[in-house]
């Protein structure tokens, strides 16, 4: 159950008035969130990103578009806490701010979804430049660069195919060689529990290592907007 505490501040109820305003015909471009905040998703702004709702959004979003084992599926945030957990092993001494990068690596999802490599190269650039404008969001919210530096970046996409080689091997019905061909082999001695865990575990887990990884890196402590129970 969600609870919303208070009203929103001045620039979530901006926000809001200017979703509202959009005239009659014209597509609407932004989300609610169960915060109260809408996100405006052709111009995003960090005052309307929320953690709490990237977090329940994850939690509820599949990984290879379900098709997995197990009785729940595999969600982008347990995928996330995998990433962050496997970069650490990569590189035990990466700062907690780049940790902190690589367990939002995928925070667009929450209201994008998790396309699969293949449609998102069908689309094209559009799409990317939308993920792009997104992510500066919300690396911009939680005291990140906009633009993750290149070798940060390649050090979490090696975090991320390693994580999709576990998930595929375990979860996914891939064979180890189909896998390691497409996603690379994992940093040996790197082992990985994959198993799926109910969207509330998962969107618990993510919000408690984002205000760990947060405290690491000076941020502020960051207000919860609402409560899950």
């Amino acid at each position: 159950m969600i609870h919303v505490k208070g009203d929103l501040d001045c620039e979530g109820n901006a926000s809001m008035r200017k979703g509202l305003r959009r005239e009659a015909g014209v597509p609407r471009a932004w989300q609610r969130m169960l915060s109260g905040r809408r996100l405006d998703l052709l111009d995003p702004s960090p005052l309307d990103i929320e953690i709490e709702d990237i977090a329940h959004g994850l939690a509820r979003v599949a990984r290879w578009n379900g098709q997995t084992v197990g009785e729940h599926a595999f969600s982008v945030a347990q995928h996330s806490l995998v990433v962050e957990e496997i970069l650490a092993h990569i590189e035990p001494g990466v700062a907690p701010r780049w940790r902190l990068a690589a367990l939002l690596h995928d925070a667009s999802e929450y209201v994008a979804g998790d396309l699969i490599s293949p449609f998102k190269a069908a689309l094209g650039l559009d799409y990317r430049k939308f993920e792009e404008r997104l992510e500066a969001a919300i690396h911009l919210r939680f005291g990140l660069p906009a633009a993750t530096p290149m070798e940060i970046k390649r050090l979490i996409k090696r975090a991320d195919r390693a994580s999709a080689y576990f998930e595929a091997t375990a979860l996914a019905g891939f064979g180890v060689d189909e896998a390691a061909a497409l996603f690379d082999p994992p940093p040996a001695g790197l082992a990985i529990s994959v198993e799926p865990l109910p969207p509330a575990q998962a969107q618990a887990r993510y919000l408690q290592r984002h205000m760990v990884l947060s405290e690491a890196a000076g941020f502020a402590p960051h207000a919860q907007a609402f409560d899950t129970e």
